[in-house]
Formats: C-alpha cells, sequence, structure tokens
C-alpha cells in the first residue's frame, strides 16, 4: 500500500511571509498619505517654463511661438543671435505675438558669439536655431549645463 505524504509547510511558511510584508507595506503606505510629504523633500519651483532662443531668424522665432502657445506655463525669457538688427526685429515680433509669455528685458537679449552661453544661463529649455555648423557646440554647452533643448539636426 502507497504511504501517506505529509503536505509541505514551506508554502504555508511563504504565504504568511508574503501576507506580513504585505501588510506592513499597506501600513506604511497609510502613514505616509495621513502625514503628508516630509517637509524639505521637494524642492521649491516655479510652474513656468523658461525658455532661451539661440538664433532669431525666421525658424528660430517661429519655433518661440509654437514654444510660448504650447503651454501657459511656458515663457519666453532670452533670446541670442550673432546679429543685432535680426535680434531686434525678432524681438518687436515676439512682443507683439507673445503678450504676457514673452518676458525678454534688454539684459537678457545676447548678441555676438558667446550669446548662446548667456541664454543657456537663464533658461530651462533651449530652442537653438542656429546655422548647421554652429549646433553641436551650442548643444554641447546646453546637455553640460543640464537644459533642455530643441533643435534641427
Amino acid at each position: 500500500m502507497g504511504s501517506k505524504t505529509q503536505p509541505s509547510r514551506a508554502p504555508l511558511a511563504m504565504r504568511r511571509q508574503f501576507l506580513g510584508e504585505a501588510a506592513g507595506a499597506a501600513a506604511g503606505s497609510s502613514l505616509a498619505t495621513i502625514f503628508g510629504p516630509l517637509p524639505g523633500v521637494h524642492a521649491g519651483a516655479s510652474d513656468t517654463i523658461r525658455i532661451g532662443l539661440v538664433g532669431c531668424g525666421g525658424r528660430g522665432s517661429g519655433a518661440a511661438v509654437q514654444a510660448m502657445n504650447a503651454d501657459p506655463g511656458c515663457k519666453l525669457v532670452a533670446m541670442g543671435d550673432l546679429f543685432r538688427d535680426r535680434l531686434q526685429s525678432s524681438r518687436e515680433r515676439l512682443k507683439a505675438l507673445g503678450g504676457r509669455r514673452f518676458d525678454v528685458p534688454d539684459d537678457r537679449c545676447f548678441i555676438g558669439f558667446d550669446a548662446y552661453r548667456h541664454v543657456i544661463d537663464c533658461a530651462d529649455v533651449v530652442l537653438l536655431a542656429t546655422p548647421p555648423g554652429f549646433r553641436p557646440q551650442h548643444f554641447k554647452a546646453a546637455v553640460e549645463a543640464g537644459k533642455h533643448s530643441f533643435l534641427e539636426i
């Protein structure tokens, strides 16, 4: 005659361990909702996304308009170009189109070969609309500064 085999206690022990750990996790997560977030865990931030434009020709100005209109929290805050006249004409156009989403005072308008560095310092997102030969250098600087970037390759 066959002998009866004893049921293994391993599945029962594993089930008890799982239920105990799950109950502990549930209790911990419910305490977190009771007490709320810990002070100092979340850094204070603004809901505004600061946009900087490098290259104020037609493509750059168009991209800036699209970026300002993408979300109510987007604001153009800095502009840079190699040529003063191009920056000024773009600035006038964007100011008329952007309304409250345009916030580029004189001290955040940059002219010259190093204008991109100053724009990057002022912005959260950088629109790189310069001629293709300059873009790798500008993109590298934006990445090294930890900025989000829009550019065409």
